[in-house]
């Protein structure tokens, strides 16, 4: 069984990557009726990485037979896409700067592999991803969709994101194979 600090943490990562899946889907629409399709792309791919992440964070907790609430803070209030990819930078900055960095020191002290893991990968995807809003809002507040070099692949088994013609060869996080990638 997990121990209760952990599955804290787990709750409340689990509950976070939840809502900016959702989030994300969400921008991505007023993204594409705003005309930025290459951004609305963008929001997409990382809507299905965030999803990954809960993912494994739930199973992370599958030894847990009760009902249990779970809150993870997000920056909400959807407006226009560049106010969208603020807020989502806002809460990959969030993840990247303090909230896994703090689980994944919690999980090693408690001895728990698996939520080391898969905290582990939601931390390094959630680097590329604060850096691809980044890019996509400086875009935007230019007055332009974002420029995407072919595909948004997406590592179905860390989260791992990639912008290229293909996938990689092997996911340099996780080590899955290239061809296993979703892309959009």
């Amino acid at each position: 069984m997990v121990k209760d600090m952990t599955k804290d943490a787990l709750l409340s990562a689990l509950s976070g990557e939840s809502m900016a899946h959702m989030r994300y889907l969400i921008f991505s629409d007023i993204a594409e009726k705003e005309g930025y399709k290459n951004v609305a792309r963008l929001f997409r791919a990382i809507a299905y990485a965030e999803q990954v992440h809960a993912t494994n964070h739930y199973k992370a907790l599958r030894e847990y037979n009760e009902d249990a609430k779970g809150c993870g803070g997000v920056p909400i209030g959807p407006g226009n896409t560049s106010k969208n990819l603020e807020l989502a930078i806002r809460g990959e900055e969030f993840e990247v700067r303090e909230m896994y960095p703090v689980y994944i020191k919690t999980a090693e002290f408690q001895n728990e592999k698996e939520a080391v893991q898969s905290f582990t990968y939601a931390y390094k995807a959630e680097q590329i991803h604060a850096q691809l809003y980044r890019e996509a809002k400086n875009s935007v507040d230019s007055g332009k969709d974002m420029e995407l070099k072919g595909k948004v692949w997406i590592c179905p088994v860390c989260g791992y994101t990639h912008v290229g013609e293909e996938p990689p060869e092997k996911c340099p996080v996780c080590g899955a194979k290239g061809e296993t990638f979703k892309g959009f």
